[in-house]
């Protein structure tokens, strides 16, 4: 599971910049075609956050939609997934959202 990783490096980053004081609410941006699961990082946060400035901090998660653009017939769809077909059965697709994997904000007082 990446995802304790992943989270633990969000934690660590946050700690690092935000020195002793505490924080209330974290906000990232995770998209469907990164390989992250949303709902495993959520599950992750409040044990990697403990006796940390984090511990208790609410964490946001925005989940962005998978999205390419067919280089041969200009089409742009939703996917599911990063292994797709254009509706033309091209598979010479272009990501154009859904990789990302962003900290956007964090709350503090």
């Amino acid at each position: 599971m990446h995802e304790l990783a992943i989270t633990q490096s969000l934690v660590s980053a946050v700690c690092e910049r935000v020195g002793t004081s505490r924080v209330t609410r974290v906000h990232v941006t995770i998209g469907r075609l990164s390989g992250v699961v949303p709902d495993a990082v959520r599950f992750c946060f409040d044990v990697c956050a403990a006796g940390t400035p984090l511990e208790g901090a609410a964490l946001d998660v925005d989940e962005v939609p998978g999205r390419a653009r067919c280089r041969a017939c200009g089409v742009e769809e939703n996917l599911a997934d990063a292994i797709a077909l254009c509706r033309c059965g091209s598979a010479d697709l272009e990501f154009v959202a859904g990789r990302e994997l962003r900290l956007d904000q964090v709350e503090v007082i």
